[in-house]
């Protein structure tokens, strides 16, 4: 959606408070595409702060599907979208872009609302995903998810010169 700054940026210097639907149904990156299953409006509000700078405050929330680090599973996680930017409209302020958050979104008079959420998502987005605190992950030979039973595979992890006592271990299991 794309939302016309004009008002804002005239002598008159309108507030634009608005609640938009966030319109992206899929959330793509480096790492993959994620479905967005659930997703709030995003209230905003965008308002003059003075040398042609933009004050943008905005709220909302989207629920995303992302697989579980260890065991891949489909996990829905909350995403909350929560921020205030200051921006420069200024196209010769590139000396104050070190102060001012990026405005990648703005082109002009256009307030491009799908990029500012995509923006906001890569900045949130959880840098760890389990499906539960004790998950147990897949096993490292078949494949299988030791969340929902074991497997028969010997563990090949251990160290060949260890054998003899994993061998005692073996004998003395009722131990």
């Amino acid at each position: 959606m794309i939302l016309n700054l004009s008002n804002v940026l005239s002598e008159q210097h309108e507030t634009i408070e608005c609640a938009v639907p966030i319109e992206m149904d899929v959330f793509r990156c480096e790492t993959g595409s994620f479905e967005l299953v659930r997703k709030s409006f995003l209230t905003l509000c965008i308002e003059y702060a003075g040398d042609k700078k933009l004050k943008i405050t905005g709220r909302g929330e989207v629920t995303a599907v992302i697989p579980c680090d260890r065991c891949l599973t489909e996990v829905q996680v909350e995403i909350p979208l929560e921020f205030q930017k200051k921006v420069s409209v200024d196209p010769d302020g590139a000396d104050e872009a070190e102060e001012l958050d990026e405005a990648n979104y703005i082109d002009g008079y256009s307030f491009d609302v799908e990029q500012l959420i995509y923006n906001e998502l890569l900045v949130g987005w959880p840098t760890k995903i389990l499906c539960s605190e004790d998950c147990k992950g897949i096993c490292n030979v078949c494949g299988q998810n030791l969340n929902e039973g074991t497997c028969d595979c010997e563990d090949t992890g251990l160290d060949p010169r260890m054998s003899v006592i994993r061998d005692v271990f073996k004998n003395f299991k009722e131990v």
